[in-house]
């Protein structure tokens, strides 16, 4: 007998119990739920010749940004490709067994296009829609995200199953085209229909940290902790947010405190928790925080993942890891492997390679050895192509501030200044960062001027 999924939308199964199973798979990936490949792996127990299934735990695994997942990805690729083979499947199933390929062969823009093609004849396919918003997302595609949701928008009502995850996803894509007072609105209105929904929960949190409005941004996130319970790494994402809030009020104590409960509590090598706690650490340095000998685990992991070459936004974060305690070696065999990408003309990771991921890592390392000048040139060299290396502007900000300070410990005052005005423009609003740092511009260049006033001078007799 025939199934449908929960969207209305024919599966390629046989089994009752295997759909069961399908539609809580996708509803634990919407909201970025711990039990997905639980979920996933009891679909492929029940009826292991369903195509869909082993594309998604193809293009799962390629998310995670580590090498050895390639291999697995592949393995899901030629399973879901026998088994379309050895039994006809759907035109939508078929669409994510060819967007896997896509990505595997190098190309997770054709993956997301395909995948958007897909999405226009099945509009109401919200795996479709997270699958394409979870990969323009990688590829810092913004623009991408908000135009795939709002194309599908009209199909979406107050009785569609996933109506509460797609505002949520569109409140993201809202928030990082700088549209903060709808991408607000957006995903307080998707929780009222998916509480659960980590990802508009945090959209909310985004559009606070973006909007200079950090202590109502704690008490968003500190109300609601059941909203990310459930989550899995997802959820030391959520955490990192609130420690973020807390050092933009002040309280590095309060951000270090949450780094050590929350951020780091498992010490796992996923890119996107080590990203995570770099990002932490180094605001905290840049605050004149002492954090210890906590740079010696997130170093040893970078270590280990210094050469997989899988998301050039990992290898910022390894190099930071790796250049703060001193690794020169494993920073070199990072630089080698983004210099070989960059000359690889195959594939959409060139380009990121070559524009963003180089220069900002040669900047990173000069930073960390001292070199601050040669830091802030190489920082800003990347700085106009530093989207494409995927993540959020709240992440990638991490960059704009070493940048700057780079660029007062260089004394290039004026530029520091140019820099926080741009990156203020970007945001939508000051934060503490920005106040103090236009300070020490000032203080800078009234310093400036005082030396170079010539009536001020001493004059020979």
């Amino acid at each position: 007998m025939a199934q449908t999924d929960q969207f209305g939308y024919e599966l390629s199964l046989s089994s009752a119990e295997a759909t069961v199973f399908w539609n809580k798979t996708v509803t634990a990936f919407l909201s970025h739920g711990r039990d997905t490949p639980v979920c996933l792996g009891k679909v492929l127990d029940l009826e292991p010749g369903f195509a869909l299934a082993h594309a998604a735990k193809g293009l799962f695994c390629l998310m995670l940004g580590r090498r050895e997942m390639v291999a697995t990805a592949a393995e899901a690729w030629m399973a879901a490709d026998a088994a379309r083979k050895a039994s006809p499947v759907t035109q939508r199933e078929a669409a994510v067994v060819d967007a896997l390929r896509d990505w595997l062969d190098g190309w997770p823009s054709r993956a997301a296009h395909r995948l958007d093609q897909a999405l226009t004849a099945f509009p109401g396919d919200a795996f479709l829609l997270k699958l394409v918003h979870a990969t323009r997302f990688i590829l810092g595609d913004s623009i991408g995200m908000r135009t795939s949701i709002e194309a599908v928008l009209g199909t979406y009502d107050e009785t569609h199953p996933a109506y509460g995850y797609v505002l949520g996803c569109r409140a993201f894509s809202l928030e990082e085209t700088g549209d903060y007072r709808q991408a607000e609105a957006c995903g307080k209105r998707g929780l009222e229909f998916a509480a659960d929904d980590a990802w508009g929960l945090h959209a909310v949190a985004h559009v606070h940290d973006m909007t200079g409005r950090s202590e109502e941004g704690i008490g968003w996130l500190e109300k609601r902790p059941e909203g990310w319970a459930h989550c899995n790494n997802f959820g030391y994402h959520v955490w990192w947010h609130l420690a973020l809030m807390y050092l933009d009020r002040g309280q590095p104590d309060k951000a270090l405190a949450l780094y050590d409960d929350e951020v780091r509590r498992d010490q796992t090598d996923d890119f996107r928790d080590i990203s995570n706690a770099v990002s932490l650490l180094v605001r905290l340095e840049l605050e004149g925080v002492q954090v210890g000998a906590r740079w010696q685990e997130l170093a040893a992991l970078a270590d280990k993942r210094a050469e997989d070459g899988c998301n050039v936004f990992a290898d910022l974060h390894y190099m930071l890891a790796l250049a703060s305690c001193g690794r020169s070696q494993a920073s070199d065999r990072l630089l080698m492997n983004l210099r070989q990408r960059a000359r690889n003309p195959e594939g959409d990771m060139q380009p990121v390679a070559e524009k963003a991921g180089l220069p900002a890592a040669q900047g990173l390392e000069a930073f960390r050895e001292g070199h601050y000048g040669t830091a802030f040139k190489y920082l800003t060299l990347a700085q106009q192509d530093l989207q494409s290396i995927g993540g959020s502007h709240a992440q990638r900000d991490v960059f704009d501030r070493i940048a700057i300070d780079a660029a007062l410990r260089a004394g290039l005052a004026s530029e520091a200044e140019a820099a926080l005005r741009e990156r203020t423009r970007r945001r939508g609003a000051f934060d503490r960062f920005s106040e103090m740092r236009l300070e020490t511009c000032s203080r800078m260049k009234s310093a400036e001027s005082v030396m170079l006033d010539g009536r001020l001078r001493a004059t020979m007799t």
